[in-house]
Order: structure tokens, then sequence, then C-alpha cells
């Protein structure tokens, strides 16, 4: 069977959520099934590093597909016509967009509907184009997958899709984060933060990521915390949207102690995730929260929004708080950084929590669902 699959997201040196997700389930889809042909599409020249196997085939079609607009042109015309040409049996996209024209089998992961509950963290025309055509995206599709209890009841409820047409498999993390010995975490400690211990941020400078909230419970920490030294914060991300940056001033006192990263690639990612002393991920809106599972492989302890799907992954390997309340931050803060029989404790319980996500596991289900599908 011809299996294409939308691979817009795999750019190299740039891969981020979707990226990572399609790569990592991608990958295994490939490599555990040479018996079906595959087509990746891809929106701009591809690495060929992502051309998994022999029996893929990689095809650029355009225009690339980084607007609204060019959203559109590249579903309904690119992909319909690659689609016919090419004779596919079924198309499976890991970011959720299909082909309203075309009437093969889709298969869609919507990893979430943030766009629905908070359109204004988006820019306009992004947030129009999201929440107009994911809907008709859901109700097209032959069957979605989606990364969480919560993604699955929240896109039954908004978009009236039957509840046996959507699949909860969940996201994992590389294989690459685990825990890093102590000589080694000191060297990390020294180039991020000049040796101090200190608290982790991984994700897009976005508003739902809830990073002011965030920067104002660490301000209140550092003003607040008993015993000496403090804990560092490190913030791993850069924008999402270029024109919807952090506008905050932390006081000079503080300032000196966040320290912003930019993007990291992966194997220095993994290194200062384990080399952390606890992850803070507070966003008030997730529809999973890769850097959970990130920090659960590396055996470090979490702190995390108890909104939406962050308490379904974290269970009891974190102290669970609410985003909205900068105060329940701070004190998690200090609770987390004060008493070391708490850290050991929960490192304990995040290691073995970490031991439930495999993204060998996600694909297997992935396969389960697209060979439902195939005729």
């Amino acid at each position: 069977m011809r299996i294409a699959i939308n691979t817009r997201f795999l750019l190299k040196g740039r891969l981020e959520g979707f990226g990572w997700y399609t790569y990592e389930i991608c990958k295994r889809l490939v490599q555990n099934h040479p018996e079906h042909e595959f087509y990746f599409f891809f929106d701009r020249p591809y690495d060929p590093d992502f051309v998994f196997a022999d029996h893929v085939k990689p095809i650029v079609l355009g225009p690339p597909a980084r607007h609204p607009v060019l959203f559109y042109m590249w579903y309904e015309v690119a992909i319909y016509r690659a689609i016919k040409k090419h004779r596919i049996d079924l198309f499976f996209s890991p970011d959720g967009y299909l082909s309203l024209r075309s009437k093969i089998p889709q298969i869609g992961v919507i990893h979430d509907i943030n766009f629905v509950h908070f359109p204004k963290d988006l820019p306009r025309s992004a947030s129009r184009y999201l929440n107009h055509f994911f809907p008709k995206f859901a109700r097209k599709a032959k069957h979605l997958i989606t990364v969480s209890e919560y993604s699955k009841q929240d896109i039954i409820q908004s978009f009236g899709v039957p509840e046996k047409d959507v699949s909860v498999i969940w996201n994992s993390a590389s294989e690459k984060f685990r825990p890093l010995e102590e000589n080694n975490c000191r060297d990390i400690r020294t180039r991020y933060t000049q040796g101090q211990s200190y608290f982790l941020f991984i994700g897009s400078i976005h508003p739902r990521k809830n990073l002011i909230r965030l920067l104002q419970a660490y301000t209140q920490y550092r003003e607040s915390v008993l015993s000496e030294p403090a804990f560092d914060l490190v913030i791993v991300g850069e924008n999402l949207w270029k024109h919807k940056g952090l506008t905050w001033e932390a006081p000079a006192s503080v300032k000196k102690h966040i320290h912003f990263t930019g993007r990291l690639e992966q194997e220095e990612l993994t290194r200062v995730c384990a080399a952390a002393s606890g992850l803070v991920y507070v966003p008030y809106f997730e529809g999973f929260g890769i850097p959970l599972v990130e920090a659960m492989k590396c055996g470090i302890p979490i702190i995390s929004g108890n909104k939406t799907a962050l308490p379904e992954v974290v269970d009891d390997a974190g102290i669970l708080v609410d985003p909205y309340k900068v105060e329940e931050i701070t004190q998690a803060m200090i609770q987390l950084s004060e008493n070391e029989e708490l850290r050991t404790e929960l490192a304990k319980k995040s290691l073995e929590r970490g031991k439930l996500f495999s993204w060998d596991q996600a694909a297997k289900e992935v396969w389960e669902v697209i060979s439902k599908h195939l005729n």
C-alpha cells in the first residue's frame, strides 16, 4: 500500500514539538513496515537524514506552508494533486492538517486545541484559520489520534466527533534524556549558572506557557528563600511567534540569576535537563507536555501546572500548582529548593514514571490505527 505522510516539520537543526513527534513516530513506522511504500511530503528542500529507508519516496511540494493562505494552497491544491498523482491509499498527518478535497482515508493527529480556548494567544490570521478549518479537519478524518485523555474529551466536546473515532496515544521523549553523572552536572552548572543549582523551564516563549507568572514567582522566590545559595532559573526556548515576545523586566538583583539560552540542540538540551535541580513547567493550557517526560527520563523533580492534560502526565511524580496563582508557584519553588529529602523522593518518582512513556509503544499504537483504515 502507498501511505503518504505530511513531513513539513522535519527541518534539519530546527525540530520542535511537531517536528520531534513526526521524526520519532515516522522513523519507526517506516522501519517497522518495509512491506509498504511511504511518500513523505515536504514543503521545502529536505535533508537526506529524514529519508529513513529505501522504501520512502521524498517529494517536495510548494509553496512552503508557513502562513494561513499558504496552508490552504498546500493542503487543498498541492497535497490534493500529489495524492492523486501518486495513487496514495492513505494520508497521515502528524500535525492534524488534512486535505478537505481528497476522498482517500486520512488520519490526523490533533495534539490540542488551545486556539479554541485562547484565540488571542495567536496572531489573528493563524487563529482564524485554525478555528475555521480544524473542526472541518476533525470531521473529515477517518480517525483522529490525540495525545491525552484531556485532549480527547476536549476535541469530542468542541468539534462533535464521536468518541469511537478518537484514540489517545501518549507522547514520549528521546531516550537520550537520561540521568547525568554528578561531575558532568557540575560542568553544565559552571557553563550556564556559574556553578549554581537551577530550576529549568523548557518550551517556546509563548503566552500559554505562562512565563510571565513563572518569572513573577521566581522573583518572589528569590526574595523569600531562607537558605542560600538559592537556585537560579534557566529558560530554554525561543519565540514561537516573532512579534509576540516576552515583555517583562526583572529587578536587577533577580535578573542576574535568570539565564535565557534560546533554542538548544538536543544533545546539549539533554545535559542541561539532567543537570537541573527541578523542572518548573506551569502552562495554563497543554495537550500533553513533552518537557515533563524529558525531565522524568532524566530523573529530576517536577513542579507542574494542575490544569488541562498536565496532571494526567505527571500523576504523583511532581508538585502540582495552580498556574494562575503566582504564590503557589513560589511556594513550590521554596519547598523544592529547601527540602533535599523531597527532591530525592520526587526524583525517584519522576524516573519511575518516565518508564511509562515510550516512542516505540506510541508508534506501534499509531500503526494499529493506520492499519485499520488501509483498504
